[in-house]
This record gives C-alpha cells, sequence and structure tokens, in this order.
C-alpha cells in the first residue's frame, strides 16, 4: 500500500492547496490509465478510417460521467460506510466526496459512460458498432492501470485469505478500519490506539492524530489487516489480458459490434468469479454482491448482442476500402 506517490513542498502557503503538492497514486494511475486508452482509442480510429479526435474527446466525456457514476455506485454499494454514526452527517456527506481514499465501482462508470459515449457518437455521426469495438480494449486497459491504483491506495480489497500471496494492509487503511468496526481483527489494536468517539463508543485514532506522537505512531505501524487475497491485482492482470485477447479479436472480426460484445461476456465472466476472492457486502439474502449481479447481467447482454450482430452484418471500417485520414498537422 502507498497512497501518496510525492510530496513536492512549496516556497509558501496557498489556500486549499496548503504547502504542499501531494501526488497520489490512486489518482495518478487514472490519469496513466486515461492517457494510455485514448491513445490506444485514436490508434484504432485511424486505422478503421475515423478521425481519432473524436474519440479524444469521447475519453473527457466518458471520464467525467464514468468518474460520476462510479462514485454512486460505490456509495450505494457501501452505504454503512457513509452514514457512521461515529461521524457527523457533515462528515459522512464530506467522505462521499473524498475520492483520495478511492472507491470507484467500474460497473457504475460504465453504467453511466456508456449512454454518454452513444450520445456523443450520434452526435459526432460515428458508426456506433465500430465505434464500440474501438472502445472496448481502452476500457479493459483503464481498468487494468485503475486496480492497480486501488492496490495502492487500499481500497476494494480482496476478501480474508491465508495463501502464498496474501496481502497485509496496515493500520487505518480500508480494510484495517473494516476489520476493526466488525470485530475480526486477529490482532485488536492495543487500547492506547483507540479514543472515544462523538457517541462515547471506541474508534480508532486516525493518522494525524497519532503523527505528532512518537510512541503511537511506532504501536501504529506494528497494526496490519488480517492477510488478504490481493484481488485488485486480479483484476488487473486479467484486465490487460482481456485488453490483448480483445485487441487480437479487433483484427480478424468479420462484423462490427462483435468486439465489445465479447468483452462484455468476458468481463461479466471474470468480474462474477474474481467476486468471490473480494470483500462486498452480498444483497438478495447474503448470496451475491452487487457487482455479482451485474456481472451476470452484463455477460448475459454481451451473449445477445454477440448472436444480433452476427445476425446482422456491419462493415468493420468506416467506409469500405476507405483509408485512415491524414495525420493533420498543426492546431
Amino acid at each position: 500500500m502507498w497512497p501518496q506517490i510525492l510530496r513536492i513542498p512549496l516556497p509558501l502557503h496557498l489556500p486549499i492547496i496548503g504547502d504542499q503538492i501531494v501526488i497520489y497514486s490512486y489518482g495518478l494511475m487514472l490519469v496513466i490509465g486515461f492517457l494510455a486508452a485514448t491513445q490506444l482509442a485514436r490508434f484504432l480510429a485511424r486505422r478503421s478510417g475515423l478521425d481519432g479526435e473524436v474519440f479524444i474527446n469521447a475519453a473527457l466525456w466518458a471520464l467525467i460521467s464514468g468518474i460520476v457514476g462510479a462514485r454512486l455506485s460505490h456509495i450505494l454499494e457501501n452505504l454503512s460506510q457513509f452514514t457512521r454514526a461515529d461521524r457527523s452527517l457533515a462528515a459522512n456527506i464530506a467522505e462521499m466526496f473524498n475520492l483520495q481514499s478511492g472507491g470507484l465501482t467500474y460497473y457504475g462508470g460504465f453504467l453511466l459512460a456508456f449512454p454518454t459515449l452513444l450520445w456523443y457518437a450520434r452526435r459526432k455521426k460515428v458508426p456506433i458498432r465500430l465505434g464500440m469495438d474501438i472502445v472496448a480494449p481502452c476500457l479493459m486497459i483503464g481498468l487494468g492501470f485503475g486496480r492497480i491504483g486501488c492496490f495502492l491506495n487500499g481500497c476494494c480489497y480482496g476478501a480474508e485469505a491465508q495463501v502464498a500471496c496474501s496481502v497485509c494492509f496496515p493500520y487505518h487503511s480500508n480494510a484495517y478500519v473494516d476489520q476493526y468496526y466488525r470485530g475480526r481483527l486477529a490482532k485488536p489494536p492495543p487500547a492506547e490506539l483507540l479514543t472515544l468517539d462523538r457517541n462515547g463508543k471506541p474508534r480508532l485514532r486516525t493518522p494525524d492524530e497519532i503523527a505528532s506522537d512518537p510512541a503511537l505512531a511506532a504501536l501504529a505501524a506494528n497494526q496490519h489487516s488480517n492477510p488478504l487475497h490481493p484481488a485488485q491485482l486480479y483484476s488487473a492482470v486479467t484486465a490487460f489480458l482481456l485488453a490483448a485477447l480483445l485487441l487480437a479479436h479487433f483484427t480478424v472480426r468479420t462484423n462490427a459490434g462483435q468486439v465489445f460484445a465479447l468483452m462484455m461476456m468476458l468481463e461479466g465472466l471474470a468480474r462474477f468469479l474474481l467476486e468471490m476472492l473480494r470483500a462486498e457486502p452480498a444483497v438478495l439474502g447474503g448470496v451475491f454482491s452487487l457487482s455479482m449481479l451485474l456481472s451476470a447481467a452484463l455477460a448475459a447482454t454481451g451473449a445477445v448482442l454477440w448472436r444480433w450482430f452476427a445476425r446482422t452484418p456491419a462493415p468493420v471500417t468506416a467506409a469500405a476500402g476507405a483509408s485512415p485520414p491524414a495525420h493533420r498537422k498543426g492546431g
């Protein structure tokens, strides 16, 4: 876990920013994933006879709508974390907007970004099915880097496991806090690291509260969560493998739309299986998580689209025999 990559001190104190600029690993990975995905989209667009710059602009729309949808989905799926009794209403609301702590659910982002991209494609007269094929591997690239960011940030962690690749997260990480309040820590924190909340109940001291006390800091350094599956890294490797497979299929598909349909089927299946190794709250009687239900729906929808696209042929380039537009210099 490495939530902060770099701290850059400033010569003076600035409003909002403070006296230093902090580069967060989660945000950095999102930026890297966004840049990698947009460059791939531009390359595939030009290869297919489309204007690659249109896809750069589309990516910006997808980024904004995706983050909004992903955050809303995460809040709904983990509502108990944002309605905690030991925090005030204002503090809970502030936590909903605190992206520094991570917490972006892929499917929530997908469900809002997808119709946004459809709207933009129709506005720019981009062939819908061809555009979907171009976007498919780019989504997996972005997801892969995003999951690396989740691991560095300590969010979206896996279920408890005693396996060779198990990981433990430090004191006051998301996993540690969750296990503490659920009473599952194998090594409970010492009393010195506890204080009382506004309701008189014990709570963990925050990192800011212990930073000025070397003795408390030393105690906190020896605390860690129970061993967990590195589910974020499982998801990252899976996403990159799916991106490679989709790129390979992009070169051999016969009908536009098939790459996107394949992405939905494979990602839905993979996510459903990976959810068994994640620590997500269950719904519907405690059997399936919300992401598992969405995964099943995604895979089923992909299967339907695959069959439909196979029955309704569409060109895999913008125009038969057309060559990609020449690169425009300047501006």
